[in-house]
């Protein structure tokens, strides 16, 4: 990504602030210091200042913060991050810094307030998720790719799912194609077969996949950092009437999620559209988390589609929506599209089907 991307979220960064009345914030979360600086390795802070904003890493990165990190002045040292920030005088006297509480370990806070006792810090909550939140036209290219990878893998994988194949033998098809494809996997997959689906987090096992099972595959890929998520329940050999009453109500309830998405509505409505519809159909005890979340440089980011959730949704957020069905004992539907959020609605960018595919 350009320089001028970054300089365009640094300024973001420094209006929000100002808005809050702080002078700056310690930045400790490696996901929000990539989305800031651009920098992707495993240990680094900044500190933005009204005097400066400086890149803190040791030794491990002289050469990769040197190419990655933008608009921020580096320093590298062996000694702790707060210890360079103290050495070099970077935080003088007087502040008032944000730090991300959300992030921060009660130890890491004690060290914190102890090396800096003349700073009045003050505990932020989501202020870098929440810029990540809305995203730019780079990061939705990225997503978009991301998308079309996971559309192609799946396609590709569907001659293995017949009676015999396990489910680890998929999911590990899937892992090999999105390294091959773009940058690797954005999760660990999920594909559940059987009474499996009923577990919406299920691990793939050894299972092999017969018929009457519906299959839950949840997976996709990552690119440039950017995750895409994508489920979809094929059925194996052939479809009952329980299947086709199940997968339909999935369907309807997701596809009322996505003509209810476009900015300015607020999140638990898009989650009452899919959740409320479930209950009519009289499957609401089998609609068991939220009908979505936001993408980006991690898999769940802000914000959430659920009951409790009162954030408004906003041009260029980037979501899933994701309603299902989950019966013990017998298995489980999900249905999940990535959407980009519009004035006037939502474009899914998933391709694939879902339409209710038998695999003969």
């Amino acid at each position: 990504m350009s320089n001028s991307i970054y300089a365009k979220r640094q300024e973001n960064l420094r209006n929000v602030l100002a808005e809050k009345s702080l002078d700056g914030i310690l930045i400790t979360n490696l996901t929000n210091i990539r989305y800031i600086s651009g920098f992707t390795g495993s240990a680094a802070s900044c500190l933005v200042t009204p005097e400066g904003q400086y890149f803190i890493t040791d030794g491990r990165y002289i050469e990769q913060s040197k190419n990655q990190v933008n608009g921020f002045e580096r320093f590298i040292d062996m000694s702790s991050h707060f210890s360079q920030i103290k050495e070099n005088n970077l935080n003088p006297n007087g502040f008032k810094l944000a730090f991300e509480g959300d992030h921060m370990s009660f130890a890491q806070y004690k060290t914190l307030v102890k090396t800096f006792p003349n700073t009045k810090w003050e505990n932020s909550s989501m202020i870098l998720e929440d810029l990540a939140a809305v995203k730019d036209q780079s990061e939705i290219d990225c997503l978009r790719t991301a998308v079309e990878v996971t559309d192609k893998v799946y396609e590709e994988i569907l001659p293995m799912l017949r009676p015999g194949t396990t489910e680890k033998q998929v999911a590990n098809k899937m892992v090999s194609k999105y390294r091959e494809y773009a940058e690797g996997e954005a999760y660990s997959p999920i594909v559940a077969t059987g009474p499996n689906g009923a577990l919406p987090h299920a691990i793939p096992t050894d299972r092999e996949f017969q018929n009457g099972d519906f299959i839950v595959i949840d997976a996709a890929a990552k690119y440039g950092g950017y995750h895409a998520d994508m489920t979809r329940t094929p059925v194996v050999g052939e479809a009952s009437e329980k299947h086709q009453e199940v997968y339909d109500i999935v369907k309807e309830a997701q596809q009322r999620g996505c003509d209810t998405a476009k900015a300015g509505v607020a999140c638990n409505v898009v989650d009452a559209a899919t959740r409320d519809y479930i209950r009519e159909m009289g499957y609401s005890e089998y609609y068991t988390h939220g009908t979505g979340h936001g993408l980006g440089l991690e898999i769940h980011t802000s914000p959430r589609f659920n009951p409790q959730s009162e954030a408004v949704l906003e041009v260029n957020n980037v979501m899933t929506i994701e309603p299902g069905i989950y019966i013990a004992g017998w298995g489980g539907v999900r249905i999940e599209d990535d959407v980009i959020i519009n004035e006037d609605g939502c474009e899914i960018l998933n391709k694939t089907t879902k339409d209710l595919v038998v695999l003969n």
